[in-house]
This record gives structure tokens, sequence and C-alpha cells, in this order.
């Protein structure tokens, strides 16, 4: 395809063609009416006589030789863990040695869609859901937490349908006795992105507020001793509860409700949720309930200790936090 400012096309090389070797025009003439010079216009006419009508169109502008282009080892190795793993360029680059940068072309390349443009457990492409073009971050520890609530279906004895398939538990979708769910708590500090998470029975106020205070503790235990505001979506549990807002001023803190309709705006601790879904909660396949809620704090301690972030430059939370 020619740059926008090319003063031939493909069609205008061959009017070009057409009044030089049929129509007898001298070639300067041919050039001028054209406005290209001499030179360019000897190229396409020389071009024509060589190659045909092939040879009118645009040639690859890629070199012949990329001495220093990644190998097809390296670039399978990164195309297998993408639909291994789900994770982007951030965290594949590190674990294979290899640039972020790199690692997005041979991505882009071998045509692998995004992974805002894909479903965190499947990886089947779907839309991409609705975000906020106004980004933040608070300037230290404390200043700011969300807090969230995420239901997930607990696992019966035996495994689910992960570990036994659909067309098995498929039978059993009429059965009167329900397996239930599981509440999972979670706070995220906005600036170090430090999180603590518990898994409880349900969401009703007296549960937020103890667990609030419960995370509080946790956050002072890695140095954050004091939280200034909290934000929570508009659920009845947050926005009604009487212990909720006992807890909260007991922290000495401030409540702020996200717009309704607008859980982007919680969005850390929503993008915490789905990490805590892809990386802990449907990670592996569990036969247990019991064995997945066990999984969960050395999930969140590999979080919040090791595990690279990317809005942290490829650091952990705790690299954020002074040592206590």
């Amino acid at each position: 395809m020619s740059h926008r400012n090319a003063r031939l096309n493909v069609r205008g090389r061959q009017l070009l063609v057409e009044r030089v070797c049929e129509q007898g025009w001298a070639v300067a003439h041919a050039a001028k009416a054209q406005g290209v010079s001499r030179q360019c216009a000897h190229r396409w006419i020389n071009r024509f006589r060589e190659e045909g009508e092939a040879g009118l169109h645009d040639r690859s502008s890629r070199p012949h030789h990329c001495p220093s282009q990644t190998t097809v080892e390296v670039a399978e190795a990164v195309v297998a863990m993408r639909r291994e793993q789900r994770r982007g360029q951030d965290w594949i680059g590190p674990e294979l040695g290899v640039p972020a940068r790199t690692v997005s072309r041979i991505l882009r390349r071998h045509g692998l869609p995004y992974l805002r443009e894909c479903d965190p457990l499947t990886g089947e492409v779907i839309r991409s859901s609705k975000t906020t073009a106004v980004r933040y971050e608070r300037d230290q520890p404390g200043e700011l937490v969300h807090v969230d609530v995420k239901k997930i279906g607990k696992i019966p004895d035996g495994g689910g349908w992960k570990a036994l398939g659909r067309e098995v538990t498929g039978t059993h979708r009429n059965k009167r006795t329900k397996i239930g769910y599981d509440y999972v708590h979670s706070m995220v500090d906005d600036y170090s992105r430090l999180a603590y998470s518990e898994i409880l029975p349900d969401e009703t106020g007296p549960t937020c507020a103890a667990f609030m205070l419960r995370a509080a503790e946790q956050f002072a235990a890695h140095g954050i001793d004091q939280i200034e505001r909290v934000m929570t979506d508009n659920h009845w549990s947050y926005r009604r509860s009487t212990d909720v807002r006992n807890a909260i001023a007991a922290l000495g803190a401030k409540h702020k409700f996200i717009r309704p309709h607008c859980p982007w705006q919680n969005g850390k601790v929503e993008r915490f949720n789905r990490t805590l879904q892809v990386e802990w909660a449907y990670r592996e396949v569990f036969l247990s309930n019991d064995d997945r809620c066990a999984a969960l704090a050395p999930w969140l301690e590999h979080y919040n200790t090791e595990r690279r972030h990317t809005a942290l430059g490829g650091l952990p939370p705790t690299t954020r936090l002074s040592p206590t």
C-alpha cells in the first residue's frame, strides 16, 4: 500500500507505463504530466519491463536478513505461556528473560487477542468491559483503601464440574440440596496494592464491619497504621449498616461511595477480584471446598510479597511499604 503522500499509486504507474510504452510519450513528458521525477518514471518503467504487471505493485519493506530477530523457539515459548497462563507481556517477559515489548510484538504477530478482550477463566474472546479514562493513585499508604465482596460458588465434596465434567454434574442440577456460596471479602490499599481477603459465610453489615476491623489490623502489621478513607459500592450492607458506620468511625476514616452502576470507580479491588478468581479460585481443580479455602492464605502471601504488579513497575506490593 502506498503512503498517503505518494504521487503514484498502482493505477498512476499503469498510466505512466501506458503513455511511454504504448502511446510513445517521452519519459520526461510523462513524468512531468504526473508530477514525478524522470528517475522515478524510469524506475517504474524498468520494473514493468522486467517483471510485468506485478512489478508495478509495492514491494515489502522487510529486510532480507534480520540477525537480531527473536528465534522461533522463543516465540513458540511466548505463545505457549500466553495460552497456558493467560498473562500479559509484563509477566511473560521476566519469566522468559525477554523484553516485554518483544513479547507484545510476538503476541500481535501471532494474532493473539488482548487479555482485556478475553474471558479470564476460559480465554475465549468476549467483549471488553467498560473502563474509565481517569486513572489515579494515592500518594501514600492508607490514604484510600478499596473494599468489596466477591461471591463464589462452593465446591462439593469430590469436586465440581471442573473435576468431573459437565456431563456428570449436569444430571444433579435439579437437586433440591443447594451447595451455596463463599463470600470473599477483600480490602486493597490504593497506593501499595497490598491486599487482604477472608472467606466469610455472608455479606451482612455486621460481617462486613468485623472484616474491615480485622483487615485494618493486618494492614497495620505491614506498616499502614492509619486508614483515611474507605471506598465501597452502594450495597445495602455498606450504605445502611450501623455496624459498618461504627467500624469506619473506629478506624478514624471517612466512608466514600462510588456512583451507582459505576463499578470501575472501585476498579482496584474489582481488578483484584478478577485476579483472585483466575489465580486462586479457578487456577486448579480442587476436590473440596476446604482445599480451596486453605489455598487462599498462601496465595495472598505470594500476591503481596512475590507476585509482580504492572502498576508498580513489576514489583510486589510490599516493596512500597516500610518494613516493620
